[in-house]
Formats: C-alpha cells, sequence, structure tokens
C-alpha cells in the first residue's frame, strides 16, 4: 500500500509540473487533497470507534483503487484533458481521494494497535516505521524510474497491481470486532469527547503540535520536482531518487532503533530531532550540489523517524483502546493535514519568495517552533519514558463491566 501511495504521489506530482511548470499548481495538489480530509476525518474517527475497522479499511482502500483506474484512463489522452480543461480533472481526483483517506487513517492505525499488546507499542512503533519507510523508499524511486522509462499510464498500472496485493493482505487478517460502545452518547458527545482528550493532556497536544509546524514549514518534499528539473538538473528518474533519500534515512534509523528501545528523557529527544530536521531543510534549500541534497534529506528522514516513533509512542500510550479512533482522526488532523497543507504553503511560499528563500525560511520556522513549544509545554520537555509506561492505566470498563 505504502509503495503504491509513494509512487502515485511521484506520479501526479512530476505529472502537474510537466503540464503547467508552476510551483503554485504543485502546492494546490497538497491542499486540494487535504481538504476534504479533514473535512470528514473526526467523523471517520467516530465511526471507527464504532463500527468494525477491518471494514472500514478494506471499503477505504478499494475506494482508493478505484480512483487510481480512473487516474490512469486520464493519462490515456492527459494533454487532451490539459488543454479542454486544465488541471482540474487531476484535482477532482485528488479531491476524492483525499475523502477515502480521511476514512483510512484513523481505522487503519486503530486497526493495527488492536493486535498489539501495550508493552509492545514503542518496538512496534519503531517496525511499523521502519516497514513503512521501506516501501517509502521503494515507492518514489520505482515511480520516478517507471514515469522515466514508460511514462504515467503504465506507471499507474503497477499503482493498481500494488494497492490490489496489499487489500487481499488485509482481507485475510481476522477482524478484532467492535470497541466496546457507552450507551446513548451521541455523535456530538462522542467527537466532543475525542477531542477533548487531546487538548487537555499536554503531551499529546504539545507533540502533535511540534511535529505539525515542523512539518508545515519543512515541507521541501513539495518542491523537489522543481529541484531535481531546474537546480540540480537530474530529470524525473533523479526526483525519484530525491523523494526516497529521506526513506532512506528513515528506515536506517528506524531499524536501528528496533535494537534500542526508547528510554529516558523521550521530551527532550523529540525537541532535538526536530531541531535537527529543521537545519537538515536549510542547509538543503543553499546546496547545489546533489550529494550534499541527498545526504541532507537522508538524515532529515533519519531526524523525522525518531520523531515518528516517539509521537506514536506518546500517543499510543496515553490512548484508550475505544477512543483510538477518535484520537488517530485528531492526530491526523495534525499531522497527516499538515503534509498537504505545507505543499501548499511551500508552494505559495516559493511563488512569493522565489524557490530557494521559501526553503530556507521554512526550515527556519521550525526552529522557531521548536523554541516555542519548549516553552509552553514543559511536561512534554521533561519526560521521561519510564513515567510515561508506568503511569499508563487499562481501558476503562463498561457499566456491565463494572457490574
Amino acid at each position: 500500500m505504502t509503495m503504491a501511495f509513494q509512487m502515485q504521489e511521484v506520479i501526479i506530482g512530476w505529472t502537474v509540473f510537466a503540464l503547467t511548470k508552476d510551483p503554485l499548481a504543485l502546492g494546490l495538489v497538497g491542499l486540494v487533497a487535504v481538504l476534504p480530509e479533514i473535512s470528514v476525518s473526526l467523523y471517520a474517527g467516530h465511526l471507527s470507534d464504532r463500527k468494525d475497522r477491518k471494514v472500514i479499511t478494506l471499503t477505504a482502500m478499494s475506494c482508493l483503487m478505484i480512483l487510481s483506474i480512473v487516474f490512469l484512463i486520464l493519462t490515456l489522452n492527459i494533454n487532451e484533458a490539459y488543454h479542454s480543461y486544465g488541471v482540474l480533472p487531476i484535482y477532482a481526483i485528488l479531491f476524492c481521494a483525499g475523502t477515502s483517506f480521511g476514512f483510512l487513517s484513523p481505522s487503519i492505525s486503530a486497526f493495527g494497535l488492536q493486535l498489539l499488546p501495550e508493552e509492545l507499542y514503542a518496538n512496534a512503533s519503531s517496525w511499523r516505521s521502519s516497514t513503512w519507510q521501506t516501501g517509502a523508499i521503494a515507492g518514489p524511486a520505482l515511480g520516478g524510474l517507471l514515469y522515466g522509462f514508460i511514462g504515467p499510464t503504465w506507471s499507474f498500472v503497477v499503482v493498481v497491481g500494488f494497492i490490489a496485493i496489499a487489500i487481499s493482505c488485509l482481507a485475510m487478517i481476522p477482524s478484532k470486532g467492535v470497541p466496546k460502545l457507552i450507551e446513548g452518547e451521541t455523535l456530538g458527545e462522542s467527537l466532543k469527547k475525542g477531542i477533548q482528550f487531546v487538548f487537555r493532556n499536554q503531551v499529546i497536544v504539545g507533540s502533535l503540535s511540534l511535529d505539525l509546524f515542523a512539518v508545515l514549514f519543512g515541507g521541501a518534499v513539495a518542491m523537489l520536482p522543481i529541484f531535481a528539473s531546474d537546480i540540480l538538473m537530474i530529470g524525473p528518474t533523479g526526483f525519484g531518487i530525491l523523494r526516497a533519500a529521506p526513506s532512506i534515512g528513515a528506515v536506517v534509523m528506524a531499524l536501528y532503533m528496533t535494537r534500542r528501545p526508547l528510554k529516558g528523557f523521550i521530551g527532550k529527544q523529540l525537541f532535538f530531532v526536530v531541531l535537527g530536521f529543521g537545519l537538515t531543510i536549510i542547509v538543503f534549500g543553499l546546496s547545489r550540489n546533489v550529494y550534499l541534497s541527498l545526504a541532507m534529506l537522508a538524515v532529515g528522514g533519519a531526524f523525522d523517524s525518531v520523531s515518528v516513533v516517539i509521537r506514536s509512542t506518546l500517543l499510543n500510550l496515553s490512548t484508550p483502546n475505544e477512543m483510538r479512533g477518535r484520537v488517530e482522526a485528531v492526530n491526523m488532523m495534525f499531522i497527516g493535514s499538515s503534509n498537504e497543507i505545507g505543499w501548499f504553503e511551500s508552494g505559495v511560499a516559493a511563488k512569493i519568495l522565489g524557490l530557494v528563500p521559501s526553503v530556507v525560511f521554512g526550515g527556519i520556522m521550525t526552529l522557531v517552533s521548536v523554541g516555542v513549544t519548549s516553552k509552553v509545554a514543559p511536561v512534554l520537555r521533561n519526560l521521561r519514558y519510564e513515567d510515561l509506561l508506568h503511569s499508563t492505566k487499562p481501558s476503562e470498563q463498561t457499566s456491565d463491566d463494572k457490574a
């Protein structure tokens, strides 16, 4: 699944840039996808806490496969379609895909946690990150290579095939049933409870905010097609390699963390790696050397991998099973949406400031966000992993269990 969606991102990004030569059009790719995702996410989280999470996941993935087939058909006459309608058909497909992702993200994350005991969450986060990043390495590289050698249409044939394989594999995992329900709770009460749970917990809201601003302002990845084409002069194949570089660093670090589990002051560790991520963005923006650019993307990916593992562990250990769908939905609004909004911010900033100044500005703003969050979230800053693990409490019982 990861390989398919990462390939798709590369193919669509390069297709839009090849058609328009406009950084703002690239930025709009993210915005068009994230608006419906944000719009449905809270309801999707509520639904995943009330219905079978496996069924929701399979349905959303099937919709995404259908939309990939539609895009495949569009690429058969992409130039004619562009001359007649511009990039509107591409944006329409992305809008529908964003809606599907809005339902997929909370359900698949919550379903995955149902398969694990709590004491394995931290190690499982490292393994999940490493396997995800492995797909994120192969996906962009393969997407760029296929685009360069066989074009977008046949590339999307491969994408559809990978999604079909993912759906088949997921279908073989046994369902874990429906989480415990609270009788008489309305939709509004359910959503309110999930939002309040997140925003009343300084550890959760602090870590989410830190990642939100880092991803929002550190969105150099959105401009990689332009760096590959106009600055580094390495074409679509080189773009695929650039796009894979952060994941190479991330998977190496994630695999290392499976042997070196979290311990000690993980709050301070989180601030350190986000600070490092911001510095790599600044150096990448100023670089004119392909190898230095690749190195900075890879190191930035390694920092980001540590951040993902820490944030996932904090979130998972702090959330009872019956609220995971709603909390994952809020998490998606912070982190998942920040990727696409970051694309839009990068496109707008590049249009106004120019490409390189916009990337450097984003890195500087990431450093500023670290300083601000450190001041306003002292509980997160001083948090030890052992204290968090020992404070974890079992999920609330239902009224029947208490009786």
